[in-house]
């Protein structure tokens, strides 16, 4: 079959990475894609928000599955835009509905789901510009830290965590008065702080059945000891250490499985991932957030591990047959670094040529924010690059992955030195 793959990022690079190793895949189409993309697959030019765009091609190309990457299509709707066409409803999309989507794209509507659906998750309430002094007010009835969390789709930098009451009212203001993340934060979310360790669980689902993709554990700061401020993932690595079998009972009985009867109850049309963001709390997993796709870095060290065929697992989905096929994990662990601009996440410049990639051994390289230029693999991101390495546990892996980084070169290029070392 031909499949499209919508997104340009480092989880792209891997999803088309594994996808072209099934035999179904006869052509893979990624767009727009970026340099390491293009290497593995055809690379096209379209605007995935542009779904009558995204239609002539499909139909030009006689598309046979179209797999979403990341959020935003998803929020927008592309799922119920191919089902209500005539032309296009017999395409499957791996992405969930736009109410399904909503987890993600509303921080409110995900927290009215967990609560509705007794899932556990920390104490909350929404505010507006109008009700910004109430949402002060509430501040006061709070142990710092506070947090402050966008409502809408921020690029992974609307969430604000702070010691201080009175930085957090003003930055309250900032975000409801003063639009800091735009429209994301016309309406913010302000939750209890939940002190723990962070982890993320990915399931894949029909919206009737699911499988348990492996755990993973990403770094979010961009400093080293998780200092300074959010980026979209310094690194990765999986399984989790400390998510023994206990542990992960908890998350199937008291999240995963809600969640699914939940979408089920609802009548939310969900088929494709469900990326949940969890913190242990003294051995009891609470969830911090959904996200509608896979995530990133953890795809790049998620996917990696999955032995199984991915477009079998696709189609499974589609015809919500996911409980005939099994799903096989490689029991090695997995580290994924990702290198990244000088200056990220604030200002940093494009265009800088990048080599070394090709003296990798022994690891994946996934493209991030790159591009081709005259022929040449040069920057076009702030996460330039992810580099994937297995090993008996994520030591080794980790420890191979720094080893081919050394390996790499651009100007002013940066990388955190310190992924998994919390978990020694």
């Amino acid at each position: 079959m031909t499949i499209l793959l919508l997104g340009s990022g480092g989880r792209e690079h891997a999803l088309a990475w594994k996808i072209l190793q099934s035999k179904q895949c006869k052509n893979l189409f990624v767009a727009p894609g970026n340099a390491g993309t293009a290497e593995i697959a055809t690379n096209v030019n379209l605007d995935i928000l542009n779904f009558e765009e995204i239609k002539a091609f499909v139909l030009k190309e006689n598309i046979s599955m179209v797999v979403v990457g990341p959020e935003d299509p998803l929020v927008h709707g592309i799922y119920d835009f191919f089902k209500n066409d005539s032309q296009l409803n017999n395409i499957p999309v791996i992405g969930p509905s736009k109410v399904g989507a909503q987890l993600e794209g509303s921080k409110e509507f995900a927290k009215e789901f967990l609560i509705k659906h007794k899932i556990p998750t920390a104490a909350y309430d929404s505010f507006t510009a109008q009700t910004v002094e109430k949402g002060c007010k509430f501040l006061e009835t709070l142990q710092p830290p506070y947090v402050l969390k966008a409502d809408g789709l921020a690029a992974g930098k609307g969430v604000l965590i702070i010691q201080d009451l009175n930085e957090a009212k003003d930055e309250l203001r900032n975000m409801l008065v003063h639009a800091k993340f735009g429209q994301a934060s016309s309406k913010v979310v302000i939750e209890e702080f939940l002190d723990g360790i962070e982890l993320s669980c990915f399931v894949l689902t029909d919206g009737k059945n699911y499988k348990i993709l492996p755990t993973a554990k990403d770094y979010k700061r961009i400093g080293e000891g998780d200092t300074g401020l959010n980026t979209g993932g310094m690194g990765a690595v999986s399984p989790v250490p400390f998510a023994d079998a206990v542990l992960l009972e908890k998350i199937e009985n008291r999240i995963l499985k809600p969640t699914i009867e939940g979408l089920q109850k609802d009548g939310i049309e969900y088929k494709g991932f469900v990326f949940i963001g969890l913190i242990n709390v003294k051995g009891e997993p609470m969830v911090i957030e959904y996200n509608v796709r896979m995530g990133d870095p953890e795809t790049e060290v998620v996917i990696p591990r999955l032995k199984s065929d991915l477009v079998e697992l696709f189609q499974a989905v589609a015809y919500e047959k996911l409980n005939e096929v099994s799903l096989e994990i490689d029991e090695r662990s997995a580290a994924t670094i990702m290198v990244v601009s000088g200056g990220y996440p604030e200002d940093y410049e494009k265009g800088k040529q990048i080599s070394g990639i090709e003296n990798i051994e022994d690891s994946l390289v996934f493209h991030a924010g790159t591009k081709l230029e005259n022929g040449k693999v040069v920057t076009n991101g702030g996460r330039v690059i992810a580099v994937t390495s297995f090993g008996n546990d994520f030591q080794e892996a980790t420890k191979k992955s720094y080893q081919n980084i050394e390996k790499l070169h651009f100007d002013k290029m940066y990388f955190r030195k310190d992924i998994g070392l919390d978990l020694f």
